[in-house]
């Protein structure tokens, strides 16, 4: 599998006041997208999110978002490992992506921009 990066998550309260901080301290803008009902902001390499509280909740045990050239290829590799898939693989609004328990417990989410609206 290729890893091409690494995003971070972040829960917030308030997307909008968040957004211009990151997008200052990143030196990108953001990127906003909704996923069900948690609003998303990507920017740079930080994920903001923000929604109700027990959506967080599940999010927040995600350690990272890894960019991977593609999803389907991850899936191997995790399978090999021992990987508990979690969720997917499944389409999104920036493409494909996977939630995998790694044997030692660790909970990754693996994306890749195929099937992403260009």
């Amino acid at each position: 599998m290729d890893i091409l990066g690494t995003s971070l998550r972040i829960c917030v309260d308030d997307l909008d006041a968040a957004v211009p901080v990151y997008e200052r301290l990143a030196g990108a803008e953001a990127a906003r997208f909704e996923n069900g009902s948690v609003e998303v902001a990507a920017v740079g390499p930080f994920f903001l999110m923000s929604g109700p509280e027990g959506h967080l909740e599940v999010l927040s045990k995600i350690k990272a978002t890894l960019a991977v050239k593609d999803v389907d290829d991850a899936l191997a590799d995790l399978h090999t490992v021992g990987a508990q898939i979690i969720a997917g693989p499944k389409s999104t609004p920036i493409g494909r992506s996977l939630v995998a328990r790694h044997p030692d417990g660790s909970v990754f989410e693996y994306m890749d921009r195929k099937d992403a609206p260009q």
